[in-house]
């Protein structure tokens, strides 16, 4: 995630909470948008072979690529799910369990194959050390970046369910404009098997999109993410 970028978040974040400060979820327990037909991913034969192909030849940022978006699709799982805790949209618990945790092993894979330490950034070494992983919990990250805007984020989202799912089109935005930058860097390196995985995330950020949009549509937010400002509004995105 660019320094811009995440600043750009917690000035939003910051904008937006004085609309948050003194009241909690106005919506009983149960979400009126529960059903929202999200069927659960599989892991693309493409991603699976190219995890499985001959190592490409990675550049020391290529390697903190990966390690950040490793931490960045944990975040994504780790918040949707302890914010569905309190605000119980299905929107969140679907994609969390059905996608996210899809795309944190696709990477955690890649960390595999290549022997990296993704609790280590920047600067990604060797080895790859499972029991190090293993000491950050949900909602716990090695990325100093990527713990405070979950931080930040925890923090709207738990406010009200227009706020959890505003959460959503942050969150999706962000690793969409990460994946982008990091897509060029494997292309430029000739990392098939990098990109595939990174297009993998990428599409699956499109499609989370589009249901946190139309979640915010159903309650009666007509603009749905692009609500948030321009920089989260894009009809341009894919839509599966």
């Amino acid at each position: 995630m660019t320094k811009t970028l995440s600043s750009s978040i917690v000035i939003l974040l910051a904008t937006l909470s004085f609309s948050a400060c003194g009241g909690g979820s106005s919506q009983s327990g149960t979400s009126t948008y529960a059903d929202d037909g999200y069927t659960k991913e599989t892991t693309p034969i493409v991603v699976t072979d190219a995890i499985n192909a001959e190592k490409s030849t990675l550049s020391q940022a290529l390697k903190d690529s990966i390690t950040y978006m490793y931490n960045e699709e944990k975040l994504a799982k780790d918040v949707y799910l302890n914010i569905y805790a309190l605000q119980p949209l299905r929107q969140l618990y679907n994609i969390a369990s059905k996608s996210e945790v899809k795309h944190e092993e696709a990477v955690n894979d890649l960390a595999i194959k290549y022997d990296l330490n993704i609790t280590l950034y920047p600067d990604t070494e060797v080895p790859y050390d499972e029991a190090s992983l293993n000491l950050y919990g949900s909602g716990q990250f090695p990325v100093v970046k990527i713990q405070e805007l979950y931080d930040m984020l925890y923090d709207k989202g738990i406010q009200s369910q227009q706020d959890a799912l505003e959460v959503g089109c942050l969150v999706e935005v962000t690793d969409i404009d990460d994946l982008d930058i990091h897509i060029t860097q494997a292309t430029d390196s000739n990392a098939s098997d990098v990109l595939a995985v990174f297009d993998f995330l990428r599409d699956g950020s499109y499609k989370h999109y589009w249901a946190f949009d139309k979640g915010l549509k159903s309650m009666g937010i007509t603009e749905g993410c692009c609500s948030l400002g321009t920089e989260y509004c894009h009809p341009e995105y894919p839509q599966n």
